[in-house]
């Protein structure tokens, strides 16, 4: 059975919200670099299958806030690099 995470995008407006955020929800280590490059990094290394759950309410904050949409770019990348790491629109 895979991990489910439900993004929730107000939390991934601006840097210091998004890195507590995505630490909390993916468990990251004490160590996350608080930035995108980060961000990438320890998507890349999550082991466990992970879907990631992007509703349209989501996607719509994602696609009008600037940070939000680097947000969503890094985790496409992360997924095209990372088998165990699914997004899954709803």
């Amino acid at each position: 059975m895979s991990k489910r995470i439900r993004l929730d995008a107000s939390r991934l407006t601006n840097r210091e919200e998004m890195s507590d955020y995505m630490k909390q929800v993916f468990d990251f280590p004490e160590y996350f670099g608080r930035n995108l490059d980060a961000l990438k990094d320890c998507l890349e290394d999550v082991e466990e299958e992970t879907d990631v759950v992007l509703d349209r309410e989501c996607i719509r904050i994602m696609c009008e806030t600037p940070y939000a949409y680097k947000v969503l770019l890094v985790l496409g990348r992360a997924a095209e690099n990372n088998p165990n790491l699914h997004i899954l629109f709803r």
